[in-house]
């Protein structure tokens, strides 16, 4: 159909189609009104809907099953069991911090759960469906089988179906099959649910619908919770491989070394196993990454960003090279007709009426079309009897119309270094223009017939549309922070190259000055990333070479971001590190993009960065304080077995040291903001400093336990011994956390100053003495045990100093 689109279907009687000749003799094609209400509830009634549950986030369940049923919940769980038997209750603590932790994280999922779901709804695209003759917008899920679907450029095929209906009907199913040429579709011929429309419009009938359409199953993970490849998280789980490996001979080297060697009772064995086990596992690492990532979440929900798979946030923080789509990216969407320019002789009133017909011809006016159409309207007298799309490959459309005088004639639209002839004096008039930053398109009349190739060879040109674009205001600050931020920016356009660099450079992008048009770059991978590399704009990009861009940058090891609104983006947004949709562009780029920008902001961009610098940047922080103290659990389990002693600490010893030195503190770090630059080598940058700190901390706790041993005598000598190593190594993790917090705010400061009155208070305070087991005897061991606590606190600023000078990140 080449008019434009109605809300009612006509009968074919009323007016002639596309296919009739001049005289309006020729029969129409049928127009298919679609199905009954009457039909529609019969199918609803039987089950035959578009069923499948497209969602953005794990379920619930899903939710509760990944924090309840870990690795490291059933160990503890175990171990917990294990001292509610043995008693006493305090020494089971750690299994109510873990219960509460737990807890912690399903309801953060569940609020970044509920954002996502929001936002989804509001991203969720509505296909148009026909139905008792009428066009509307429904969702997705009241597709049913049998229903007529209208498509136009932009929209995907949402269910497996046939083509009933096609005017230059131009379907890109390289999502599907690899194959990046878009297929002409005919009536008759099979639609696949995932793939999506490039050029033209036409109407197809559902066959397959729900879980019946596999296609459209594949095509969903696309926008379903995944995870995709995240350092932070492939990092932990390494190292908690690590961790498991070595609890297994550590409990059964500290069992036996208490039950045979030194002969304690069994109770009591498993109370001092417990407690060298129990600190190795660092439980709330795992949490404390999920936590952050909900947050993240939930905060750029309220910006109106919708992030479909939860690491895109952490993947876009370390993103160096950024590829721009001008056209609605850096400018606005709509665009305005700043002049109109008659060429060799042509009348513009005569030109005003082809422009108002062309614009007629098209049911789906892209930006450009509709700035025409909105000066140029259509007038009486004139009909289209073929229409030829816009397609980005193509860069331009046409169509054949019979004017007022029945005469019939051939015109196309487009650019004008396209459809000219290199070298054609008229390309220096347009290159003024384009530098200037206004775009340019040429109408010009055809000697050839519309479904030639060759149609675009020895036009004749008619007139200049000169447009002006609509620069985004936020754009030029977007553009500065990147750079602050050692981000390249690469602009990458089908327009023309100094009309896109003119753009570039009113934002103040750096090389812009120099754009590049992509028609000469050349064809090698290597030869056009080193291209890449030194350039900053590029015009007259086709969809492939968009995707050529992407995979030359990867090689030369860039982490790259791709944003896009229209459709020839879709396959370098699948194959960019992040893809990034804005919320207008079309169904088929937001269904494969990482990032849906819902509010179609470009100055969003930074917010994202900045979110996963955030959670990168503390969970790294937060990471060091859990791993030292798997470290010094580590070596306090081996220092025990070699000088067969008992361990010195009970379960609630560590329980308390490490909510005061670890949890508490690492819950709200691992929220607090932060700007430091996304580093790679995750696993290397926290155990270059875990190590040094917890053997530091585990050699001064261990010490003072040799020391208080020998000091001490008499029924109450274990106890003042615990106390002793204990006070030692609460002071030097808390030394490690004060590290940890640089740089000191005021709140960082108060933080640790709590933590610190939180262990004084027990201390001090009789009945939590009793309830944790802690009472320092005498002044001579408490203050040799503060000593060394400062020994190995100055011993940790060094080790830190070296550490960071020796191997920097």
């Amino acid at each position: 159909m080449t008019q434009r689109a109605k809300t009612e279907v006509e009968e074919p009687e009323e007016e002639p189609g596309p296919a009739d000749g001049p005289d309006g003799g020729a029969s129409p094609a049928p127009v298919h009104r679609g199905l009954t209400a009457a039909e529609v509830a019969e199918r609803v009634a039987r089950g035959e809907v578009n069923d499948i549950p497209v969602r953005s986030s794990r379920s619930t369940a899903d939710i509760i099953r990944a924090n309840v049923f870990t690795r490291f919940n059933a160990i503890i769980g175990v171990l917990f069991a294990i001292i509610l038997f043995v008693g006493p209750i305090q020494d089971g603590l750690f299994g109510f911090v873990i219960v509460a932790n737990t807890g912690i994280g399903i309801v953060q999922e569940l609020r970044a759960k509920r954002t996502l779901d929001n936002l989804a709804v509001i991203g969720e695209a509505r296909p148009t469906v026909r139905r008792d003759g009428r066009a509307a917008e429904i969702p997705t899920s009241e597709v049913v089988l049998g229903d007529v679907l209208e498509l136009g450029p932009g929209d995907k095929v949402i269910v497996d179906g046939e083509v009933l209906e096609a005017d230059n009907l131009e379907i890109d199913e390289s999502l599907l099959t690899g194959e990046a040429d878009p297929v002409l579709k005919q009536p008759g011929e099979r639609m696949m649910s995932g793939s999506f429309v490039v050029a033209g419009a036409g109407a197809f009938t559902a066959t397959k619908v729900g879980r019946e359409a596999y296609a459209a199953q594949l095509a969903e993970e696309a926008s379903r919770f995944t995870l995709v490849h995240s350092e932070l998280r492939s990092g932990i789980s390494q190292i908690l491989k690590y961790v498991t490996w070595m609890m297994v001979p550590t409990a059964l080297g500290l069992i036996l070394s208490h039950l045979y060697t030194l002969n304690l009772p069994a109770d009591e064995s498993v109370r001092r196993m417990v407690a060298g086990i129990v600190p190795m596992i660092p439980e709330g690492l795992v949490l404390l990454t999920s936590v952050a990532f909900a947050i993240g979440v939930i905060r750029l929900g309220r910006r109106q960003c919708l992030v479909q798979e939860l690491p895109a946030i952490e993947g876009l923080a370390r993103v160096d090279v950024v590829c721009l789509d001008k056209t609605g990216t850096l400018t606005e969407g709509g665009m305005d007709v700043r002049e109109l320019r008659p060429w060799n002789g042509a009348d513009e009133a005569y030109v005003r009426q082809v422009l108002g017909a062309l614009g007629e011809s098209d049911p789906r006016p892209n930006a450009s079309l509709q700035a025409i159409i909105d000066v140029c309207p259509a007038e009486a007298g004139w009909r289209c009897t073929e229409s030829l799309p816009f397609s980005s490959a193509r860069k331009y459309s046409g169509a054949s119309l019979n004017g007022p005088d029945g005469e019939s004639t051939t015109w196309l639209l487009g650019a004008p270094d396209v459809l000219l002839p290199s070298g054609d004096p008229g390309l220096t008039e347009i290159d003024d223009l384009n530098s200037q930053g206004l775009r340019v398109l040429l109408l010009a009349r055809a000697a050839k017939e519309l479904d030639d190739p060759e149609v675009a060879r020895g036009v004749r040109p008619a007139a200049l549309v000169v447009l002006e674009q609509r620069l985004r205001p936020d754009a030029t600050a977007t553009l500065r922070y990147f750079a602050d931020q050692g981000v390249q920016a690469k602009v990458v356009s089908g327009d023309n190259a100094v009309s896109v660099g003119a753009v570039a450079g009113q934002l103040g992008l750096p090389g812009a000055d120099a754009p590049v048009d992509a028609r000469r770059l050349p064809g090698t991978t290597d030869e056009m990333a080193s291209a890449l590399e030194t350039g900053a704009v590029f015009g007259r990009v086709t969809p492939r070479q968009k995707r050529s861009m992407v995979g030359a940058l990867q090689t030369r090891g860039h982490t790259v971001a791709m944003t896009g609104d229209g459709v020839n983006d879709v396959l370098a947004l699948k194959d960019a590190d992040i893809g990034v949709s804005m919320g207008s562009g079309s169904e088929a780029t937001r269904a494969v993009a990482q990032i849906v920008l819902l509010n179609n902001s470009f100055a969003t961009l930074p917010s994202v960065v900045a979110e996963g610098r955030r959670v990168i940047g503390n969970i790294t922080r937060v990471a060091t304080l859990f791993l030292t103290k798997t470290v010094y659990s580590v070596l306090l389990a081996i220092l025990v077995a070699c000088w067969q002693i008992p361990y010195p600490y009970l379960p609630r010893h560590l329980t308390l040291l490490s909510t005061l030195t670890i949890g508490i503190p690492a819950f709200f770090l691992a929220l607090a903001p932060n700007k430091e630059r996304a580093r790679p080598h995750f696993v290397r940058r926290v155990m270059r400093y875990a190590v040094p700190s917890g053997l530091i901390a585990g050699a001064a706790a261990f010490g003072t336990y040799l020391l208080a041993r020998g000091y001490y005598s008499g029924p109450d000598a274990l106890a003042a011994e615990t106390s002793a190593a204990t006070l030692t190594l609460f002071l030097t993790a808390m030394w490690v956390l004060v590290i940890i917090a640089r740089p000191y705010t005021w709140w960082r400061i108060g933080l640790v100053l709590a933590m610190a009155a939180g262990f004084l208070a027990v201390l001090v305070t009789p009945w939590l003495q009793r309830f944790f087991d802690l009472k320092l005897v005498g002044t001579t061991l408490p203050w040799a045990a503060v000593g060394i606590a400062v020994v190995a606190s100055l011993l940790l600023e060094a080790a830190w100093r070296w550490v960071g000078g020796r191997f920097p990140a």
